[in-house]
């Protein structure tokens, strides 16, 4: 049986979870199916909260797609964990009852996550034998970075060793470099250490099994 799960994110860039969460069911020996619906196709595009994806998503879905679960990424921004996960049950259950629904609530934003690999910062920065210093975080800290985008982004630049125009084109190319490093990121690696992963990973699992 192939599970069919609707991915909701929050941007194009973090359509990479897909290769994960796919590949988690793979390890589990369940065959599931993510699709990540193109919202720009519907004619007035919806807000940001949940609730309006999940509608606009459901508008998509009646064209014949049913799902057997939603994935839902809503970064946490400073906000506890606990009401997110709260925001984002109480809009399933607005809006598409009885829909199996897995959140996805990296603490204040995804990057945190991607900071992790300087391997991986150092290839998508086009220098990847590169040695100069990256300062990047430990896993035990990397959830408390204010504004762990904006290190990610200062990152590669860093890595790169680049300057003048060089550096302005690799920076205007953060969006497709930060899509790159959520599709490498390594679920055995230190993000395995972050509790967000780890409850992300749980809940996955656990809904994977009871479908």
């Amino acid at each position: 049986m192939i599970i069919h799960a609707l991915y909701l994110c929050e941007g194009s860039s973090d359509i990479g979870l897909r290769d994960h969460i796919e590949e988690i069911g793979a390890e589990m020996g369940r065959e599931i199916l993510v699709t990540p619906p193109d919202l720009n196709r519907l004619p007035h595009k919806p807000g940001h909260s949940v609730r309006d994806k999940l509608r606009a998503a459901q508008w998509l879905s009646d064209e014949g797609q049913v799902y057997d679960l939603v994935i839902i990424h809503r970064d946490s921004d400073g906000n506890p964990p606990e009401r997110r996960r709260s925001e984002i049950a109480e809009a399933v259950n607005e809006v598409s009852p009885g829909l199996a629904h897995v959140p996805v609530i990296p603490v204040r934003m995804l990057e945190a996550w991607l900071l992790l690999n300087q391997a991986a910062i150092r290839e998508v920065a086009g220098n990847p034998n590169g040695k100069v210093a990256l300062d990047l975080p430990k896993p035990a800290r990397v959830e408390s970075v204010p504004d762990p985008k904006a290190l990610l982004k200062q990152a590669i630049a860093t890595a790169s060793e680049e300057k003048g125009r060089r550096l302005e084109k690799l920076q205007r190319r953060f969006p497709e470099n930060r899509a790159r490093l959520l599709q490498m990121l390594d679920r055995e690696g230190p993000v395995q250490q972050l509790a967000s992963w780890q409850a992300f990973t749980h809940d996955l699992r656990q809904s994977l099994s009871g479908l």
